[in-house]
Formats: C-alpha cells, sequence, structure tokens
C-alpha cells in the first residue's frame, strides 16, 4: 500500500462528510497534509480554533472548534492547550492572544486582515471620544488591539443588542461596522453614535438578488449576517450571528436555505445538514481564503507568525473583551 493510499484511508470519515464540497482531485493534496497537521497538535499540544468561514478542509478536516467570533473567543480563554493556532482573520488571532496570555498564539498568515478592522484606530476612537465625552464604547470585536485598547465593552453580531443595553445609558458610540449599528439601533431605544465602517463580503448582497433567488425558488428560507446592508436584512427571514444562523438550519431543517453571508459557510453547514438543500451566493473573503492547509501545516512546524501584543494595549484591551464574554449571547 502506498504512503497516498494510507493517507486516504485514515482520513476516509473526514472526506465522506465533505466529499460534496471537495473534488477526490483536490483530496489527494489535502488528506497528507491533514494526517500530518493531526498527528502535529497532539505531539505539540496545540489545539486549532477555526471560524466559520473556513475552507472545509480545514473546518471538518484539522479544526478542534469551529466557531463564531465570540465562541471562539471564549474557548481560546479555556483551552489548556500550550499552543492555539487560530485559522481565522489577525484580529481573532489577537483576541484569542488576550484571552489567553500565557499561551503560543499563532497564525497562518499574518496578511489575514480584514476590511472593518483596517477601517479604524485608536487613535479614531480617542477622537471620537473627544467630540462625545462620557459616551461608552462599544466595539465590534472585528478591530485591531489598539482599538480594543480604547473601548469599555466589545460585542460581537452574537449579542451586540446585550451589550449596548447591558450599558445602561441613552447613547453609545458603536464601532465600526455602520450595517451592524443599524441593525442595533432598530432593536433598542439607545441613541448608536455609528462609523463607516462595512464589511467587503457583505456590502455586495442586494435586496434585488434575493427577491431574484426568491423567485426562483419559492419557499426558501433566507438568512442573513447583520453586515448586511439594512435593505438585505429587510429582506431576510432571520438575521443573526454565524454561530445563530448555523442554529437556525439545525433547529429548523429547512427544505431549502440561502445563507447570505462567506460562502464557504454554506459547505461546511450543508456538510452537518445533509437533508437541506442549500442555494449558494459566492462572495468569498479574500482575507479567510489566505488560510490554507499548507500554511497550517508550516507554522506548526516551526511555530512562526505569532501573535504579540504590547503589554500596556492588552492589558487594557483585554477588560474591553473580557467583559463581552461574561454579558454572554
Amino acid at each position: 500500500m502506498s504512503v497516498q493510499e494510507q493517507y486516504n484511508i485514515t482520513t476516509s470519515k473526514i472526506y465522506k462528510k465533505i466529499s460534496k464540497h471537495v473534488p477526490e482531485i483536490e483530496w489527494k493534496v489535502h488528506a497528507p497534509l491533514i494526517e500530518k497537521i493531526n498527528k502535529l497538535k497532539k505531539e505539540k499540544n496545540a489545539v486549532i480554533l477555526a471560524h466559520n468561514y473556513q475552507t472545509p478542509e480545514i473546518y471538518h478536516g484539522v479544526s478542534d472548534i469551529a466557531a463564531d467570533s465570540l465562541a471562539l473567543a471564549i474557548e481560546a480563554a479555556k483551552t489548556s492547550a500550550d499552543i492555539i493556532v487560530l485559522c481565522g482573520v489577525h484580529f481573532m488571532a489577537e483576541t484569542a492572544k488576550l484571552m489567553s496570555p500565557e499561551k503560543k498564539v499563532l497564525i497562518p498568515d499574518m496578511e489575514a486582515g480584514c476590511s472593518l478592522a483596517a477601517s479604524l484606530t485608536g487613535e479614531d476612537v480617542r477622537l471620537l471620544k473627544k467630540k462625545y465625552p462620557g459616551v461608552p464604547v462599544v466595539s465590534y470585536v472585528n478591530t485591531s488591539a489598539d482599538v480594543k485598547a480604547e473601548t469599555d465593552v466589545c460585542c460581537t453580531s452574537a449579542n451586540a443588542v446585550k451589550v449596548v443595553e447591558s450599558l445602561k445609558t441613552d447613547k453609545v458610540i458603536f464601532l465600526p461596522d455602520q450595517h451592524l449599528a443599524n441593525y442595533v439601533a432598530k432593536q433598542t431605544k439607545v441613541k448608536i453614535i455609528s462609523w463607516k465602517g462595512s464589511c467587503i463580503v457583505h456590502e455586495q448582497f442586494s435586496a434585488k438578488e434575493i427577491q431574484d433567488i426568491r423567485n426562483l425558488n419559492p419557499g426558501i428560507k433566507v438568512i442573513g449576517h447583520p453586515e448586511c446592508p439594512s435593505d438585505v436584512l429587510d429582506a431576510c427571514d432571520f438575521a443573526g450571528s454565524t454561530g445563530g444562523m448555523i442554529d437556525y438550519v439545525k433547529k429548523n431543517q429547512p427544505k431549502k436555505v440561502m445563507l447570505v453571508t462567506e460562502c464557504s459557510m454554506s459547505d461546511n453547514v450543508q456538510a452537518d445538514n445533509p437533508n437541506v438543500e442549500f442555494i449558494k451566493p459566492c462572495n468569498l473573503c479574500p482575507y479567510m481564503k489566505k488560510i490554507t492547509l499548507p500554511k497550517i501545516l508550516s507554522c506548526l512546524e516551526n511555530e512562526t507568525n505569532e501573535i504579540f501584543i504590547e503589554e500596556k494595549m492588552a492589558k487594557a484591551a483585554r477588560k474591553s473583551v473580557q467583559r463581552m464574554t461574561e454579558i454572554g449571547r
């Protein structure tokens, strides 16, 4: 038996689950990498945390925990591993380091950024605080440690409304996603002072696109992410975080569904819900797609691309993230 055949056998259960989403010819490349990564992480007492937007071979093949941003932050704080490999974008790796400062946190590609995180700096927040003295700052977790250090409490799309209302105030500065800010504003009496940031994936969707898909697929359930524009969310049957979207599909098992978000997530959720038909709009996140199996193996083998945060900044930023996790969903 060849080495390739051995790899195919040891990873056969994984491939059976995602075979509809990964061609067999690609699996011949993925299988040896998956086998090596899964063996190496045990040897090094490493844990792989993957965001829901990772490709199926990562999400189902090597991740120990796959989840939304809030759950990843919580799991990073709980893990007993010595090394955390964060398969996601840079702010997620920073958040993992904030929650587990004693751990070695690695990211497979340092260039895996985020359009939302890039839209705002700590200096921007300081200027806003001068303009609106005394108004608390809520920052989406999709921000840099520099921004989190200037923030009273962070939030994710899963708990944004709950976080805002927990502050017991009549107004908040809500950063940086303008669409998530609009989503929150519609569900609370708190005045929202927003920023003009947006996600390059979610801002591409349109209400017309959703209506066209409904016309072609009568009875389809459309589930949107709060980073989408307001008219898109108005056209959806349900809106929620990536974790909330997954839970909706699992609980309701719609005959046909469309997830209005990054397209790899549809592949991952369909693999866990084979009786549901997914209509897949394909807006890829170029940053998430920088994370690949070869890069995961390389950073784990060599322990490269380690995340470091200046201690004073980390101490301030950690408080805002810890407040977020304490509030929960």
